[in-house]
C-alpha cells in the first residue's frame, strides 16, 4: 500500500478541529507523552499549543541537543534551469510566465559549482523545472556525473521521476531527493496547477517512494505554506513523515518549511503563517520527530532563521540565488522565452517586453535573507553552534 491510500483514510479536517477547539488540559497531556501520535501534533500547533510556546521551544531545543548536538549543516541549491511545462500559479517558472528563462550547460552547471565550492560548501542541491525537452534524465546524468568527484554530497529538486529513471542518477552520484507536494489539499492543488503533468496529485505524493526504491539515502518533503490552511498542510506532512518513517526506514528524513515567496507574476499567498506559527510549528515538528532534519531556507529573513537555530533547525541553506546562473552569470549570454516549447530571442515578434524586468534568468522566488554564506556561518558559531559544510562522502559506501 502507497501513502495515497493511507492519505486518502486521514481524518484531517477532524484533525484540524481538534487543532482548533483543544484546551490547555488537551496540550499539556500531549506535550508529557514520549511519543507523540498525530492527534498530539494537532493538539500543539493549535491556538492552546500557542499559549504553550515557551514550554515546547525549551523541549524542542534539549531534544535537538540531544539528537543532533549543537551543529548546523549548512548547503547551497544550485539552479540548473528556469524551463517548465507546468501552470502552477504561484510559481515565477510558470509556464505562461513570459520570464527569462536559461538551461545552464553541463560546463556552466560545473562552473557555478565551483564557486559555491569556493565559499566552503560541500552539500548541493541541484533544482530545475520541470521540461523534459530542457531538463531531461540525460542531462541531470551528466551535471550529476560531472559534479560527483568534487562533491560529497548531491541531493535533487526536479521534476518527478519514475523508479526506473530515478537509478541512473543515484549510479551518477546523487544521494539524495527533495519533493515539495505543494498542497496536500486536494481542491486546492486541482485549482493551482492547470495544466501540464504537475497536476497529478498522487503521481507526486509517490515521489519520495520511488526515490527510495531507487536507493536514495536522503529523503525531503514539505508542503509550501500559502497555499492551503497551515494546520491542514502541517498534520498531512506529518502523517506522510510517519508513513515514509516506517516503509522507507533506510533513508534519512528532512522536513522543509518554506513560506510562500513574492515571484514572477502575480500571485499572492492565500492563508497566512505567521512568524509566531511558524517558531511554534518548528517546535511541534521536532518533538514529533526527534531524529528528523528540520529544513529553513533563505526564503525567511535573517532575524527569524538566527532566532529558530537554537529551537530545532538542523539545516540551512546561505547566500542563495534561485535563478540558473546566479553565482557566476553563467549562461545569462542566450536568456530567452519558451513559448510552446520553442525558444524565441529578444526582438522577436513573439517576444513579450516587460517594463523593468531585468536581464539575468529569471528567479523562482525572492530571497529574504541575502547574507553571504560565511556570516551566516560566523553568525551560527557565535550562537555556539557549529556550521557543518560537509557531512557524508562517497568512501563511506565503500
Amino acid at each position: 500500500m502507497s501513502f495515497v491510500a493511507e492519505f486518502n483514510a486521514l481524518p484531517l479536517a477532524s484533525l484540524v478541529q481538534r487543532s482548533l477547539s483543544a484546551g490547555l488540559p488537551a496540550v499539556r497531556a500531549s506535550l508529557a507523552r514520549d511519543h507523540l501520535s498525530l492527534t498530539d501534533f494537532a493538539h500543539l500547533i493549535g491556538p492552546a499549543g500557542g499559549e504553550l510556546l515557551a514550554l515546547m521551544g525549551q523541549r524542542s531545543h534539549q531534544l535537538t541537543q540531544q539528537r543532533f548536538g549543537k551543529v548546523i549543516r549548512l548547503f547551497a541549491p544550485l539552479y540548473l534551469s528556469n524551463e517548465c511545462v507546468n501552470n502552477c500559479k504561484y510559481c515565477g517558472f510558470s509556464r505562461d510566465n513570459p520570464i527569462r528563462r536559461v538551461t545552464l550547460s553541463v560546463d556552466e552547471v560545473l562552473r557555478e559549482a565551483r564557486a559555491l565550492q569556493a565559499q566552503g560548501f560541500r552539500n548541493l542541491l541541484l533544482v530545475a523545472g520541470e521540461h523534459p525537452k530542457f531538463v531531461s534524465s540525460q542531462y541531470l546524468r551528466d551535471c550529476i556525473a560531472a559534479l560527483h568527484a568534487e562533491w560529497p554530497s548531491i541531493s535533487l529538486e526536479v521534476g518527478p521521476l519514475e523508479t526506473e529513471a530515478y537509478r541512473p542518477l543515484v549510479a551518477a552520484g546523487a544521494d539524495g531527493l527533495v519533493v515539495y507536494q505543494e498542497t496536500y489539499d486536494r481542491a486546492v492543488y486541482a485549482d493551482l496547477h492547470t495544466s501540464g503533468p504537475k497536476r497529478d496529485f498522487d503521481w507526486r505524493l509517490e515521489t519520495p517512494e520511488r526515490g527510495y526504491a531507487a536507493g536514495f539515502r536522503r529523503l525531503g518533503i514539505s508542503p509550501l505554506y500559502g497555499l492551503a490552511d497551515w494546520r491542514y498542510e502541517a498534520i498531512a506532512v506529518a502523517a506522510h513523515a510517519a508513513y515514509l518513517l516506517r516503509t522507507c526506514w533506510k533513508s534519512a528524513l528532512t522536513l522543509s518549511l518554506p513560506r510562500l515567496r513574492p515571484s514572477a507574476g502575480v500571485f499572492q499567498p492565500l492563508t497566512d503563517l505567521t512568524d509566531r506559527e511558524l517558531v511554534q510549528l518548528v517546535c511541534a515538528f521536532r518533538l514529533m520527530f526527534p531524529d528528523v532534519g528540520l529544513v529553513l531556507s533563505t526564503r525567511e529573513s535573517p532575524r527569524l532563521r538566527d532566532g529558530l537555530i537554537p529551537l530545532g533547525i538542523t539545516l540551512m541553506s546561505a547566500g542563495s540565488h534561485t535563478e540558473p546562473g546566479g553565482y557566476t552569470g553563467a549562461g545569462q549570454e542566450h536568456t530567452h522565452q519558451t513559448v510552446r516549447g520553442r525558444i524565441v530571442t529578444e526582438g522577436a515578434s513573439e517576444w513579450v517586453a516587460l517594463p523593468g524586468h531585468p536581464t539575468p534568468a529569471t528567479a523562482q522566488f525572492d530571497v529574504a535573507d541575502e547574507r553571504p554564506a560565511d556570516e551566516v556561518a560566523h553568525l551560527i558559531q557565535r550562537l555556539g553552534y557549529e556550521p557543518v559544510w560537509k557531512d557524508w562522502d562517497a568512501a563511506l559506501t565503500g
